[in-house]
């Protein structure tokens, strides 16, 4: 069962809104300085991968044994980080970092009804449905999203978003559901692993990984999605998964245009509009909605019996005092 969260969760959950939020700008800065859009992917999950194998061997935790549970973290590496990387990847070499973000944030529009169906304990509440209603509408308000140019002949690249946030909420219920017993540091390293496999793999094949040319803003975008988007913010990811479940984890996508504009304010010297405030305090106001002990009243949930749903598996025990140090 899924817990309120403590303070720490809390700054975690906030610190990994940031690691992703700051991800959008700096894939526009790397595809805009020569980086192609799988050599990006390739050379931050590099870095990332090196950092949480780091991380795993310092602290000497110990390896699955199950082949299943490899087949698991493949999977989770296909859709929930070669799939969604390329398409975002991709998407910002025509579309602003801003609307990446923006349509990245629907995260928990497909989460609720996902997890609703296939996962125990995770059900359509009078609350979430009027917090997500709340939050979308503050995210609408920041970046003043027009949604009828998905339907225009030039929205390859807005599309292709569309896909992504869909890979992220399918691969967000995919972890809860399937992977269950593991170290969060486990899941991330080789999540990262078998995307870096994936995307290296296609980078070789269809570019020129090798030949790049670095400009300094393309090895600071790399060195940034790395250390932060690939690295950290994946321990930070399954820690709060499994502390959370996989509806309230995917309220982290409200963030990110948070932070995206914060960053534009301080990097790009962008004004703070009114309707930059308005937004803000819906999406705030939201996600208090959807953690609130109010209007709690189920809407939906499937039957325990019913077969769409697996066999049911225990939780993973929270982690001690001990452990959560070195998570």
């Amino acid at each position: 069962m899924a817990t309120r969260g403590t303070r720490l969760d809390w700054l975690i959950f906030i610190a990994l809104g940031f690691f992703w939020g700051s991800s959008y700008l700096f894939i526009r800065i790397g595809v805009q300085h020569g980086l192609q859009p799988f050599s990006l992917i390739m050379f931050r999950l590099l870095i990332g991968f090196t950092l949480l194998a780091s991380v795993v061997a310092v602290a000497r935790e110990p390896l699955p044994r199950s082949p299943r549970i490899y087949g698991h973290l493949f999977v989770m590496g296909a859709i929930n980080i070669a799939l969604p990387f390329s398409l975002i990847t991709f998407a910002e070499t025509t579309v602003d970092s801003s609307l990446a973000s923006v349509i990245n944030s629907a995260v928990p529009l497909f989460v609720i009804v996902i997890a609703a169906l296939f996962l125990k304990g995770e059900t359509i509440t009078v609350n979430r449905l009027a917090g997500l209603a709340v939050g979308f509408v503050g995210v609408a308000i920041l970046v003043g999203f027009d949604v009828t140019k998905l339907v225009g002949g030039g929205a390859v690249g807005e599309l292709a978003l569309i896909g992504a946030t869909i890979a992220y909420a399918v691969g967000n219920v995919y972890a809860k559901h399937n992977v269950h017993g593991l170290r969060p540091m486990i899941p991330a390293v080789f999540q990262v692993f078998f995307g870096l496999l994936i995307t290296g793999t296609l980078a070789f094949a269809t570019e020129q990984p090798l030949s790049v040319e670095w400009a300094p803003e393309a090895i600071l975008s790399v060195v940034w999605l790395g250390l932060l988007g690939s690295g950290l913010a994946y321990l930070s990811y399954f820690r709060i998964l499994q502390r959370w479940g996989a509806t309230r984890t995917s309220l982290v996508a409200y963030l990110l245009p948070v932070y995206g504009i914060a960053l534009g304010a301080l990097v790009l010297h962008e004004p703070i509009a009114v309707s930059m405030l308005i937004g803000t305090a819906l999406i705030i106001g939201g996600i208090a909605l959807v953690n609130s002990r109010y209007g709690t009243r189920i809407l939906f949930a499937r039957r325990t019996d019913d077969p769409l749903i697996a066999t049911s598996r225990p939780e993973s025990p929270a982690p001690t005092a001990g452990e959560q140090a070195r998570t």
